[in-house]
């Protein structure tokens, strides 16, 4: 439910203000004064607050101004009987979220009301796409085995470079963990970093998924429609799974890698674009050329460097420390407190056959969490009853 605060010294104007609210499915409360006002909203969390400019003990603009030292995000729509041009741009100055004259109107009330809160629920998005973010790249790649100690170095060195890299490795082992560090970790971490999943895109769409489209190109291509490359101009471009790319779609990925130049699907224009390309696959690409299904030229253009991810079964020494990793993650996802593995059930964890590698271990904790009696180690048993785990 929306919570509305009126800070007004006039009861009938709170009054008419509470109603109009009420009906709408608010919940208000009222403060006769300023500094009562200030206080309230300091104290409790409100989605949006009215407050008259002119008051006795502290005024609106005094009141404003509080607010946003204290800390207080909430929108504030300043209202007046004796509203000016000058007052009005003040107090939008100031950080008002808008400004209504006196007597109020029932419509711009309800408009200012849900402009507000659509404006609340957007930045809330941004937040939640900048902690997103944010937190893809900084996770890390866990682990201290030989391997991913080795995994790590190349990144690093590799990273600050343009060089294209092929990741390969079986599927759920990390290979896309591994191309969002080498973005983290570029020059062009604070631009795009774009995925595309080329198994996953049927073939006759795929061309149109990578460089675009013109209005008309097909059926229905009803406007134009920029690609991932275009989309990723500035940042990287991960292809993931490109052994299953068409044989069509290779040509003129070729194209645009030696000539940073695409052209949209019904299109005649050249197109710059400006992108470093990290590809994976789970593939052997050099038995692929061999039967036909891959280009050669193509391949010699992706791997200058290559990057091989171990499945899980090749680095057991690394599974304690990625399930305290991932018992971590999720706790804190919903917000339950993180459960130690006794040392028979981690045992038994380190000695499963991780057919489905990195992810299928994410899956696994995560059902001992849900499933394990709460506020208890979890032990050898739940890890037996609830995992499914086979053994090598």
């Amino acid at each position: 439910m929306t919570k509305v605060l009126i800070i007004d010294d006039e009861a009938p104007i709170r009054a008419s203000l509470r109603e109009i609210l009420e009906y709408e499915g608010c919940r208000v409360e009222e403060a006769e004064d300023g500094a009562k006002g200030l206080s309230q909203a300091v104290k409790f969390a409100f989605d949006l607050i009215f407050c008259d400019i002119k008051m006795p003990r502290m005024d609106g603009m005094d009141v404003l101004d509080m607010l946003r030292e204290k800390g207080v995000k909430s929108p504030v729509v300043m209202i007046s009987g004796h509203g000016t041009v000058d007052a009005a741009v003040q107090a939008l100055k100031k950080g008002a979220f808008d400004f209504i004259q006196k007597p109020l109107d029932l419509n711009r009330i309800l408009v200012t009301v849900r402009h507000a809160l659509e404006q609340q629920a957007l930045e809330a998005q941004t937040q939640e796409l900048r902690r997103t973010i944010q937190g893809d790249k900084a996770s890390p790649i866990v682990g201290s085995s030989a391997a991913i100690q080795a995994i790590t170095d190349r990144i690093a060195t590799v990273a600050p470079t343009e060089a294209r890299v092929l990741v390969t490795g079986p599927n759920g082992a990390g290979k896309e963990l591994v191309a969002r560090q080498l973005h983290a970790l570029s020059a062009r971490a604070d631009a795009p970093f774009i995925e595309v999943n080329c198994a996953a895109i049927p073939a006759e769409l795929i061309e149109s998924e990578l460089f675009g489209h013109e209005k008309g190109a097909f059926t229905s291509a009803v406007k134009q429609r920029k690609g991932k490359f275009e989309l990723a101009h500035g940042g990287t471009l991960f292809l993931d799974e490109i052994g299953d790319m068409s044989p069509s779609a290779q040509a003129k990925v070729l194209r645009a890698l030696q000539e940073n130049r695409i052209t949209r699907v019904g299109g005649d224009e050249d197109i710059a674009v400006d992108v470093r390309i990290v590809a994976a696959t789970n593939r052997n690409l050099l038995e692929e050329i061999d039967g036909g299904r891959f280009r050669e030229d193509l391949y010699h253009r992706l791997a200058v460097i290559l990057v091989e991810v171990p499945p899980l079964n090749d680095r057991r020494e690394d599974v304690p420390e990625l399930v305290t990793h991932f018992l971590d993650r999720i706790c804190a996802s919903y917000g339950m407190p993180v459960p130690k593995v006794e040392a028979a059930g981690m045992k038994l964890l380190q000695e499963a056959n991780w057919r489905g590698n990195i992810r299928e271990l994410r899956n696994v904790v995560e059902r001992l969490v849900i499933l394990s009696p709460q506020g208890q180690p979890i032990s050898k048993a739940s890890v037996q009853e609830f995992a499914g785990l086979t053994a090598m």
